[in-house]
């Protein structure tokens, strides 16, 4: 439901859904139409979940989004593979890296830049809405420090900029298999800047005047939040085993969707460092903010820089703060069998036990280098 809910195409989330659509049920909320993609949804019986709002005239049919599914994902949580990786998304989306030949990377840089502009737009999906920003080193991301030598941000999408009055802030992270966990870290940034802006007065009706009597005659928040996604490399670096199980890609597009964000920066450095922050497209932030982090095991403090420049802010505990990647593939690990058994009846090849005690293994090994990280720090 929070993701539901968090998605800037959604109005109202309704828990407890019948998974057979009704048009009692759908009715009762006002809904005039269902909308489903173009792929076939069957209940436990074979029969067709929106049979009855079709035999209404009360069902609409879109192109279903390509990409990856939920089978997908669970596949690369067993399989421990990689070959899911972007080394740079930059090039990719050029057509200069990736798999196939020079004609189908041309293609599938296209889908992936039209895809990227699709996810920017606004709550109608018709307007310009997020900005896209990357951020361009020459050398490894994978070191700890950001280079000195002639990082860029370059513009991939345009969108709404700051507003007046607005604050600039800051997060970032893998966002990996974008769960419950990093949506409630974000919306209490938002829930702490709108308590900030209310002491301040941003809520007050002269403030609230003048903003519409200047802007484009609606109102805004008080905070412009920008998220930075660091690339598949930095995150393999410290995570270890097959993570992040979505690429820079996928994970973008997770955030992008998100109404939480404003703006978002492919490939941020790890390292928000100050010439970083000092540099920031909208000059240097007035916060940078952190949530409780258990799954990386670090070995010094990323966000030194902001510190030092005295805009560092820490997001607290709250009840979503264990659900992460890790905790993800631990469930589909407990849940393997249930898995495995799903694939054979679809005719599928399935995850081997082998296989799965592979990735087992892998996992200890990262544990392990954690707590060697730890001690010789």
């Amino acid at each position: 439901v929070s993701a539901v809910d968090a998605c800037r195409w959604s109005t109202k989330s309704i828990p407890h859904a019948p998974y057979v659509t009704s048009l009692p049920w759908i009715s009762h909320y006002g809904c005039q139409y269902v909308v489903h993609g173009d792929d076939i949804t069957s209940d436990s019986g074979g029969e067709d979940c929106y049979r009855f709002v079709k035999a209404a005239g009360r069902f609409l049919i879109v192109k279903r989004t390509p990409g990856i599914s939920t089978t997908d994902l669970v596949g690369r949580m067993l399989l421990c593979t990689k070959n899911h990786f972007i080394k740079s998304l930059t090039r990719t989306l050029l057509g200069v890296e990736g798999p196939g030949s020079p004609d189908e990377r041309s293609i599938i840089a296209q889908e992936m830049s039209r895809r990227i502009k699709d996810f920017a737009s606004d709550e109608t999906g018709l307007r310009s809405g997020a900005l896209v920003l990357s951020w361009d080193e020459p050398a490894s991301t994978a070191s700890t420090v950001s280079s000195s030598k002639s990082e860029s941000y370059r513009t991939m999408v345009d969108g709404i900029r700051p507003r007046p009055g607005q604050r600039i802030v800051y997060v970032d992270g893998g966002f990996d298999l974008f769960s419950s966990g990093h949506i409630e870290f974000l919306r209490q940034v938002v829930k702490a800047e709108e308590a900030l802006g209310r002491q301040n007065g941003w809520y007050d009706t002269s403030s609230i005047q003048t903003r519409c009597a200047t802007g484009e005659g609606s109102d805004y928040g008080p905070a412009y939040i920008v998220a930075g996604v660091h690339d598949d490399e930095v995150i393999n670096h410290w995570k270890g085993v097959n993570y992040p199980i979505m690429n820079i890609f996928e994970r973008g597009l997770c955030v992008l969707q998100c109404r939480y964000i404003h703006a978002v920066i492919f490939s941020a450095p790890f390292t928000p460092s100050k010439k970083y922050l000092i540099e920031f497209p909208f000059g240097t932030p007035h916060a940078v903010y952190h949530g409780p982090t258990a799954f990386m095991p670090l070995t010094y403090d990323p966000y030194v820089g902001a510190k030092e420049l005295g805009i560092y802010q820490q997001i607290g505990s709250h009840d979503f703060q264990s659900v992460n990647a890790g905790e993800i593939v631990q469930r589909i690990l407990r849940s393997r069998q249930m898995f495995e058994e799903r694939q054979r009846k679809k005719g599928e090849k399935t995850a081997a036990e082998d296989v799965v005690r592979r990735r087992e293994l892998m996992e200890e090994e990262v544990t392990t280098l954690g707590k060697e990280r730890a001690a010789n720090r």
